[in-house]
């Protein structure tokens, strides 16, 4: 069986957790009334979580693109392939997508990303209350997208693991 690349491995599943986090990071904060210091502190470690998978996403892309994954697996109809390809290029547009655009709606919001509390990262648009409005619902809608893509993605995997019985998500298993 051919696997995917300890490094690939890794930089998936940390980046899998990263996004989960942060999606319930973002559900929490939000449903949180006015301002208080646990809301405040909420953002600022969503923000973090934000722009960490931008990173690791960016690394990720670059290491996919010098190492060849593991042949697609003969078993699986051609449909199946393409549909998995998709899927693949529609979470890494994602995964770009969704922290760029809570990075531009901090920035329209006025409100700067201090990354770890030691590198206040630059506000690359001035305050604009419309296009904070516009950013605002961005965000959530590839947010939302993203979180459904990424159940679709782990479902999908599942039902090769269990129903196909192939070795679509152990190529994947660090174990």
């Amino acid at each position: 069986m051919q696997r995917y690349t300890k490094t690939a491995m890794l930089l998936h599943w940390l980046i899998a957790v990263m996004i989960i986090a942060a999606f319930f990071l973002g559900l929490t904060m939000v449903a949180i009334p006015g301002f208080s210091p646990t809301k405040l502190k909420y953002f600022s470690w969503h923000k973090w979580i934000g722009v960490t998978v931008l990173a690791l996403v960016a690394i990720r892309l670059l290491w996919r693109l010098s190492h060849k994954p593991p042949a697609a697996l003969a078993s699986i109809p051609p449909l199946q392939h393409k549909l998995a390809e998709g899927m693949h290029y529609l979470l890494y547009f994602l995964m770009f997508a969704a922290p760029i655009s809570g990075y531009l709606y901090g920035s329209a919001a006025g409100v700067p990303v201090v990354y770890l509390k030691l590198v206040q990262l630059p506000m690359i648009i001035a305050p604009d209350p419309e296009l904070k409005a516009l950013l605002k619902t961005v965000h959530y809608v590839l947010v939302m997208t993203m979180a459904g893509a990424v159940v679709a993605h782990a479902l999908a995997a599942l039902k090769h693991h269990f129903f196909d019985r192939d070795t679509t998500l152990k190529r994947m298993l660090p174990f």
